[in-house]
């Protein structure tokens, strides 16, 4: 489905990806198939060697081989596959991975990192609760840009 808006509401294990138009609404879900799996229960794995909240590297960053997962770039193009030919993206989302996954369009994918047009922070609304949000966000964003064919289509 090719359509003007989408929502993508992302976390490292799941993507739910939304694109509507007046007329009809597509959800659908991805999820990350990543194997990576903290291996202990008292929080994540790795050798800090006594400094807690400090990878391997001199930047203090977590690396995939020190018990961390990096980003996960199959699944943010797998993400971004889904999101060709959308006009306009709003990416939503609890933590890093809304972020993550606009640094990959940058690097990977840029047709998509042009669609982006916002990235705002959300908990794990139902896809219900996405739609209406992101029709709000893209009425308020489509003011601004003054089209008010967007407007009205959107109302709707």
């Amino acid at each position: 489905m090719s359509t003007f808006h989408a929502i993508v509401w992302i976390d490292r294990s799941e993507a739910h990806v939304i694109q509507f138009d007046r007329a009809s609404v597509e959800a659908q879900v991805i999820a990350s198939r990543s194997t990576h799996k903290p291996k202990n229960r008292g929080g994540h794995v790795g050798n800090h060697g006594g400094r807690h909240g400090r990878g391997d590297s001199a930047s203090g960053h977590h690396s995939a081989e020190d018990g961390r997962a990096g980003t996960d770039d199959d699944f943010y193009h797998e993400v971004a596959q889904v999101l060709v030919g959308v006009h306009e993206v709003l990416v939503t989302g609890p933590a890093q991975a809304k972020d993550e996954f606009r640094a990959h369009c940058l690097r990977h994918d840029k047709a998509i990192d042009q669609a982006i047009v916002g990235v705002i922070a959300s908990d794990h609304p139902s896809d219900g609760q996405l739609v209406a949000l992101a029709k709000k966000w893209f009425l308020k964003h489509d003011r601004m840009q003054g089209d008010p064919a967007l407007r009205e289509a959107l109302k709707h």
